[in-house]
């Protein structure tokens, strides 16, 4: 899998080169657009010389099998991105977005997108099962619960960072022992998060700039 920033159609194609060359393949499994935060994104995505002729050309030329987007700012932005793909005769592979303990209280993509993906048949990737560390911060919740909630969803996968050995057998072991939550053990969950999970304090993926590769490096969106 790999991500590509940019929105017009002539930056899709450079960054698909630079993927396959760099990847040293000739076809890639999933392709995304990355970084689907503003609502204007969609826009130019499916504009006309917009990055999604590219892709569609890469698709075409066998250089890309599947095709999806990611975002992590506002599952209004998912939704509209949806929205454009239906008005385009458009279906999604599979869509990427924050999927936690906290994101179930504060914009939540959890409440708001996975439905839609499920209904859709759209392949859902949770990503930030633990807000890239910052949510344990919060000392409301531990690691493996974090994993065990996110694993429990409708997800086709769970993306977790892995950062040392330590978190690897961390992550390892949290697998050996998964069982799905029930609906009492979920409930008991977000009812210890919903304080700390207000306003998105523990999730600044959301409300800040700091995560957004593009907003530091607007060139990559061409």
């Amino acid at each position: 899998m790999t991500k590509i920033d940019g929105r017009t159609k002539q930056a899709a194609a450079r960054q698909i080169d630079e993927s396959l060359k760099r990847l040293q393949t000739d076809h890639i499994d999933l392709l995304q657009h990355h970084e689907i935060i503003r609502l204007e994104d969609p826009d130019r995505v499916f504009a006309s010389d917009g990055a999604m002729e590219s892709v569609l050309d890469a698709r075409q030329a066998g250089k890309v099998r599947f095709i999806g987007f990611t975002g992590h700012k506002d599952p209004l932005v998912h939704l509209r991105m949806l929205e454009m793909a239906d008005k385009h005769h458009f279906h999604f592979d599979a869509v990427q977005m924050p999927l936690n303990v906290m994101d179930a209280h504060f914009r939540s993509f959890t409440r708001k997108v996975v439905p839609v993906l499920v209904q859709k048949q759209i392949g859902v990737l949770g990503m930030k099962p633990l807000g890239s560390g910052v949510i344990l911060q919060s000392k409301v919740v531990q690691a493996v619960e974090c994993l065990h909630y996110a694993m429990s969803l409708p997800t086709s996968t769970v993306i977790t960072g892995i950062d040392s050995m330590e978190v690897l057998q961390q992550d390892l072991e949290a697998v050996r022992r998964f069982k799905p939550l029930t609906s009492e053990q979920v409930a008991a969950l977000l009812k210890r998060t919903a304080s700390a999970a207000a306003e998105g304090r523990y999730e600044p993926f959301k409300t800040s700039s700091h995560f957004d590769g593009t907003a530091m490096n607007p060139q990559w969106l061409g």
